[in-house]
């Protein structure tokens, strides 16, 4: 009669699970601290593409809120090196072209403010002049935080409308108090909120043209005209605003667009998240060393029970796939504690910054295969240690 030919059991998936989790429950402690490293490599990246994308996010309703057509003609200088003057009539000039909806402008004014008298003269405010025309506010999109603006009769009269920087330096916390101009009281009849399209405005003191000439020596001359266009449109307005402005000689003309800068400031926030994408990639890497670096001594410590599985029938392959298995959950309890930590990191942060949560779904799918690889990474080479060793050589080295 021929003898049957014995065949080792297979393994299911739940016996996979349950042979894999016998080293990690043995070894709790050394679980925990091998799975930390994975934990806040995965942390890291989620967290840095989180605030990453929740910062543009913001930045991008900032920019839908503020407007992208907004451009301004600023005066230079010539081709000698002077000083140029934009016409008095620029601003009637720019409302001439054709796609233009608004214009309006500002102009540099030559005077000392102090917060009072007892001020000396040589110790200026760190604030600056500029006569503005009744419609910036609304050119700019811009608010008043106290008080009011300047309104047709405002604009011609001694007051003033602070930026916000400017009513910190000075000390003004509420309309109605006064300030010097040269020599001349004026009072503050508005606080600005912060200007986000143009933020020089913020550390500035307006008053109204006609006021400007009639008690500051003002000579009438603009020094930016801000225009607004369709979006369509605001290319080809950008090519004709400085000849438009300064007829002849539109090289002393420097046109731009203010909301290139928070467009700047979003690619330099690309930039910056893939540099930090590269240290959490580091800390990642770190963390599978770890993980390996278990793994090899579980294989040395646990001979005996290798050698006992091997005698009893387990397969090569069995053991292969038991420790691959265990270093794979491992790997997968650090990058889920991880993935967890970054979202909640990101979270807590955007929603003191005020900004809407972005947690992209691909970058917890992203940053868990990647545990999983540097899982399986980690594991090969101790599984196949573990697997070679033979039944009697493991026993009798227990």
């Amino acid at each position: 009669m021929t003898g049957r030919v014995l065949k080792p059991a297979r393994l299911t998936a739940a016996d996979v699970l349950r042979v894999g989790a016998v080293g990690l429950r043995a070894r709790r402690t050394r679980v925990v601290l091998s799975a930390l490293g994975i934990a806040i490599g995965i942390a890291t990246m989620v967290a840095v593409v989180g605030l990453s994308m929740s910062s543009r996010a913001d930045l991008m309703s900032r920019l839908d809120r503020l407007g992208t057509n907004l451009l301004t003609a600023e005066a230079g200088k010539d081709a000698l090196g002077q000083e140029v003057k934009l016409p008095k009539n620029a601003v009637a000039m720019v409302e001439r072209i054709g796609p233009v909806q608004q214009a309006t402008a500002t102009a540099q004014v030559d005077v000392r403010i102090r917060r009072s008298d007892v001020v000396p003269e040589e110790q200026p405010a760190g604030v600056t002049t500029q006569a503005a025309r009744a419609d910036l506010l609304t050119a700019l999109n811009a608010t008043v935080a106290k008080g009011r603006w300047l309104d047709g009769a405002g604009e011609r009269l001694p007051v003033t409308v602070l930026g916000a920087v400017a009513a910190e330096r000075l000390g003004i916390t509420e309309p109605g108090e006064k300030i010097m101009m040269n020599s001349r009281y004026v009072v503050v009849v508005g606080i600005l909120s912060p200007v986000e399209l143009v933020p020089q405005l913020d550390r500035t003191a307006l008053v109204g043209f006609p006021a400007a000439e009639q008690y500051l020596g003002f000579d009438g001359h603009p020094t930016t005209v801000f225009e607004r266009s369709p979006d369509a449109s605001v290319d080809d307005v950008r090519a004709v605003l400085a000849r438009t402005v300064m007829p002849g000689n539109e090289g002393s003309v420097k046109v731009s667009r203010p909301s290139d800068a928070l467009a700047a400031k979003a690619a330099a926030d690309k930039g910056l998240t893939g540099l930090m994408l590269g240290l959490g990639a580091v800390a990642l890497l770190v963390g599978g060393v770890g993980v390996a670096n278990t793994m090899v001594i579980s294989v040395l410590e646990r001979r005996q029970e290798i050698g006992l599985r091997r005698a009893i029938g387990a397969t090569r392959g069995a053991i292969r796939l038991q420790f691959v298995t265990e270093s794979l959950l491992l790997s997968a309890l650090g990058g889920t504690a991880g993935a967890a930590l970054g979202a909640a990191a990101t979270f807590a942060f955007a929603t003191a910054q005020g900004w809407a949560v972005v947690v992209p779904l691909w970058s917890l799918g992203g940053g868990l295969g990647a545990t999983l690889a540097i899982g399986v990474l980690a594991g090969l080479y101790p599984a196949i240690r573990a697997s070679r060793l033979e039944p009697t050589v493991a026993l009798h080295a227990a």
